[in-house]
């Protein structure tokens, strides 16, 4: 499951403890994200199903990404697949995650 930005959401510590329905796991990846991101989360902040999900939990981060609004906007399976790639938004995001702009190069080539 590729999200917009490209990155891998089934390679995500939130999406993996979500899957497995692993508390433990959620502890961890709370505790985790809150020293790297100095913000405040909570196990029962890691929740999230993939970026790409409509009517199921995405973590809280992914509710306000603009990267995700755009390609919902546009119906887009990914950015990759926008006429517009790779707008400012997500060449932006490329710097904080360059490995998603390989996955959506290559997407991009196969199309």
């Amino acid at each position: 499951m590729i999200a917009y930005c490209g990155l891998t959401c089934t390679d995500c510590p939130a999406f993996k403890a979500t899957d497995k329905n692993d508390d433990g796991a959620r502890a961890q990846v709370a505790e985790m994200w809150s020293r790297e991101f100095k913000v405040d989360l909570k196990p029962a902040d890691i929740n999230c199903t993939g970026c790409q999900s409509k009517d199921v939990p995405v973590f809280n981060y992914c509710q306000v990404c603009e990267i995700r609004k755009c390609g919902q906007g546009k119906q887009v399976e990914n950015c990759a697949y926008c006429d517009d790639y790779a707008c400012e938004k997500l060449t932006a995001f490329f710097a904080m995650g360059p490995g998603a702009k390989g996955t959506l190069d290559k997407i991009r080539e196969s199309l």
